[in-house]
């Protein structure tokens, strides 16, 4: 018998390796559950890197609710299928691996969720409606099932149509227009006026009212250069701090820091420090540039370096929702053009059918493209851009000879930083029963273009770093396709062509050729969806045609993305340096001039060094972006220290110490503050320790800040890692990965999770409170006189999801207990299982990173004798 260990795993996803990542519509919570699934049925989950950023070199899939994360364009190169979490669940369900195009969460891809059967059609029109509903993400039925979305018919009269009727399938009936309209607009539009027995469409006049409807798709970029900070639209938004600027150095360029916003713009900077954030003021130590205009040498540099470049509505939008988002996804989160767009200076456009936030982005993009817009229509109008074509507007433009559009054109032209012709039948088509203004916003920005427009070539002066951080870049868009209604979607293995990657040759022009690759290396190039899982037809182009040519050239991008992949990380690390000198350099308290200076400053009756240190802090780091230089050495680490002995009973040495390490460039902050280190002896459960580690502090050992202060400089922190074999086995946790998981959490471990708490609770709620907000929970307190604060719900109007926990915070004394049974049933009426837990839950849940639970935890069994 062989060795068990070298066995073959077996289970759906033994092929399969999987990186999640994070966010709103994915939480941490939602992750762990289904991490446990996959490596339940044989797969392997990989935990993020030490600085939080995905395995991209190992993954096979990478789940994700949405493509609006760092890493997709790097996931693109390296041909990882990127799926929503549904794709899980369903192969669960089927116990069978689930095709991974209808699961891809690629806009794009507009009938990415739908399950489509036909009915009483033409043959002809049923292999035209398959075959684009394939092609663009979606997948088809033969005969209607639970999981059907879709039946397209002519009429009601079908026998498969009354089957489905009378076995109350929740698929919706639309008529064949449906998906001709949406094929024609390259976007998916509602169903409503399609759906049958009764079709608006049919039923209804084209010209009758229709209601202007709303999206999310402009909240936050209705405007290049807003004039106030938004609010969030939820408590929840609003909670501190906004960890979307960990460890990122931002620069505010000169051109948005006008007379009129220095106030607001001091502000926004206070915001980005409290999140751990760094204001820089040169382009090559930063990693988010902000700017104005697409214009000057400081923004070509930061764009051919690879920066995050936006403009400040983009910058206000992270504030606000504090999670990432690409400046390329929204029009007028991107600097706009000086001078315009060329084409559109002789142009004088109006807007009708379009509402509220629609009306103002039109307004403001298209006086982005250099057009002049007009409140009403005059015969010198050139353009009339209209959601529908039954206005009075729409009636007598053509008369006037005014060309009328859609916004497409406006949005595209903008994308591709190039009029595009009328003659587009896109741009010309209005569905009869549609308002357009509900798909506004989707179009993105074209990369590819800006680059060749705006910052092209620069690859003498880019660093070794950015070029092969723009090779990354090139290979995704090699992996693409160019044009046409899929046009950004990722090809197949058997569309790529292999002498596509010429671009992984370095830079002296010899080529990257992969080395051999072991038996065992196998995840790296493996095929994702394997060929026998797949039926024929069901995908545009299905693996079960795929050749071994077509795995090789898979295999072969993916090695030479490997080969390059190294440099990629370094260039991570290497951006958010600040020193060109040395890899722990910057500037030094070298000069005895600076240290006289200090020395006076800190003179004053009355005040102590934390608070001194404090106004120090202030100064230093809320600083406007063009400001006077420092008397003090610029702050390298900003350092949580805890349980540390030296300093105990000896007030003064600890003052004189701590200016010594502030001397050197290394700042100990209070509890809650901005922090890049965590410093302590041992792993400690300390409310200081817990709340730097969720926000993603890399914890070192003390040992560090007392050679620093032996040595009389700044010493490499990365060799004094903090390592604690005893107490990680005590805590059942692994010190690196919870550094990195909460790195990739920023802080919304607990995102969404209702934590309660009682108010008896021992050693007090204060603590707990803290631990709580510090991972993103909803901290409430329970005290026996509460009222219901879960709203009862059944369960079909929660959509028939399974019940969610509720946790609720307790110790074992008799005024404790007498208020778990109210908590209960508040908690179950509101379709939730109540937990009723130790304190301890919550701290193991914050130090390991991870949403997880046992039973042990359990009140009751947690304080049993």
């Amino acid at each position: 018998m062989g060795d068990p260990a070298t066995k073959p795993k077996t289970g759906i996803f033994s092929e399969c390796s999987v990186s999640f990542v994070p966010g709103t519509l994915l939480t941490p919570r939602t992750i762990s559950d289904l991490a446990t699934a996959i490596k339940e049925n044989g797969g392997e989950v990989y935990e993020p890197r030490r600085d939080g950023s995905l395995r991209l070199d190992e993954a096979t899939h990478i789940v994700s609710n949405t493509i609006d994360f760092p890493q997709y364009a790097e996931s693109q190169a390296f041909m990882i299928p990127v799926v929503t979490a549904d794709w899980v669940t369903v192969s669960l369900a089927r116990r069978k691996q689930a095709i991974v195009r209808p699961y891809s969460p690629d806009p794009r891809l507009i009938f990415s969720s739908l399950v489509v059967t036909c009915a009483d059609l033409p043959l002809t029109d049923k292999e035209s409606i398959i075959g684009a509903t394939l092609a663009m993400g979606g997948s088809e039925s033969k005969d209607v099932t639970k999981a059907t979305t879709h039946i397209c018919a002519l009429s009601m009269d079908h026998p498969k149509v009354q089957a489905a009727v009378k076995a109350k399938v929740k698929a919706k009936i639309v008529l064949p227009h449906w998906f001709d309209d949406c094929f024609k607009l390259g976007k998916r539009i509602d169903e409503g006026p399609y759906l049958l027995p009764d079709p608006e469409i049919l039923s209804k006049p084209a010209d009758a009212s229709l209601t202007i409807p709303t999206n999310d798709n402009l909240e936050g970029a209705t405007s290049p250069n807003p004039v106030t900070l938004p609010f969030p639209s939820s408590s929840e938004a609003a909670r501190p701090p906004c960890t979307v600027f960990q460890d990122k150095r931002v620069m505010i360029s000169g051109d948005v820091v006008t007379s009129s916003r220095k106030r607001l713009i001091k502000v926004v900077e206070e915001v980005i420090v409290n999140g751990g954030g760094k204001l820089v003021d040169e382009v090559e130590d930063c990693d988010i540039f902000i700017c104005h205009y697409r214009d000057g040498p400081q923004y070509v540099q930061a764009a051919q370096s690879c920066k995050d470049v936006g403009n400040l509505a983009w910058l206000y939008h992270l504030i606000v929702h504090n999670e990432w988002t690409s400046p390329f996804k929204r029009l007028l989160h991107y600097p706009i053009p000086k001078g315009g767009i060329e084409g559109f200076k002789d142009m004088r456009i109006t807007v009708s059918n379009y509402g509220g936030e629609a009306r103002i982005y039109l307004e403001s993009l298209i006086k982005a493209c250099g057009a002049e817009y007009t409140r009403t229509m005059k015969q010198d109008n050139t353009h009339l851009i209209t959601a529908r074509d039954t206005s009075e507007k729409c009636l007598v433009a053509p008369e006037w000879g005014i060309s009328v559009i859609n916004h497409l054109w406006l949005e595209e032209s903008y994308a591709k930083c190039e009029i595009k012709p009328l003659t587009i039948k896109k741009y010309t088509h209005f569905p009869p029963r549609t308002n357009l203004g509900e798909i506004i916003g989707q179009t993105s920005m074209d990369e590819s273009r800006l680059r060749e427009l705006y910052y092209p070539g620069g690859e003498d002066k880019m660093s070794s770093f950015a070029k092969r951080k723009r090779k990354i870049l090139d290979a995704a868009d090699e992996n693409t396709y160019g044009h046409g209604p899929g046009e950004g979607i990722l090809k197949t293995p058997a569309e790529v062509d292999t002498e596509n990657f010429d671009v992984m040759r370095d830079d002296s022009g010899n080529s990257t050729e992969p080395k051999t690759k072991s038996k065992n290396s196998r995840k790296s190039a493996a095929t994702p969806v394997r060929s026998g899982r797949v039926s024929s037809g069901k995908e545009n182009t299905t693996p079960t045609g795929m050749s071994t040519g077509d795995r090789s050239a898979k295999a072969k991008a993916r090695d030479m993305l490997q080969h390059i992949a190294p440099d990629i990380a370094l260039y991570e690390k290497e951006k958010k340096r600040h020193s060109k000198s040395g890899p722990w350099g910057g500037k030094r308290a070298a000069d005895t001039a600076e240290k006289e200076h200090e020395k006076s400053a800190k003179k004053g009756k009355g005040r102590g060094v934390e608070e001194e240190e404090e106004e120090e802090e202030v100064e230093e780091t809320h600083r406007p972006a063009k400001r006077a230089r420092p008397s003090l050495p610029e702050v390298e680490m900003r350092v949580v220290l805890t349980g540390y002995t030296r300093w105990v009973g000896d007030k003064k040495k600890e003052d004189t110490e701590r200016r010594k390490l502030r001397n050197l460039g290394i700042q100990v902050v209070p509890e809650g503050s901005p922090c890049d280190y965590l410093a302590a002896p041992q792993i400690i459960r300390t409310v200081k320790f817990v709340c730097a580690l969720a926000r993603g502090a890399t914890a070192i050992s003390s040992d560090f800040i007392t050679a620093c202060l032996d040595a009389n400089e700044l010493l490499d922190p990365n060799k004094y890692i903090l390592k604690d074999q005893e107490n990680e086995k005590k805590y059942d946790i692994k010190l690196s990965q919870s550094v990195a998981r909460a790195k990739a959490h920023r802080g919304r471990l607990l995102w969404s999770v209702a934590v309660y708490c009682t108010d008896k609770i021992r050693n007090g709620p204060e603590s707990y409170r803290a631990v709580a907000e510090a991972n993103g929970a909803i901290f409430k307190m329970y005290r026996a006189r509460s009222g219901v604060t879960i709203k009862p719900t059944t369960v079909e109007e929660d959509g028939g999801r399974p019940p969610e926990p509720v946790y609720l915070l307790s110790s074992m004394s008799p005024e404790e207990k007498a208020m778990w049974p109210r908590f209960k049933d508040m908690a179950q009426k509101g379709n939730m299982e109540p937990r009723v837990v130790a304190p301890d839950w919550l701290l193991d849940v914050a130090m390991a990173q991870e949403v997880r639970f046992d039973e042990k935890f359990l009140v009751e069994n947690f304080y049993a004798d």
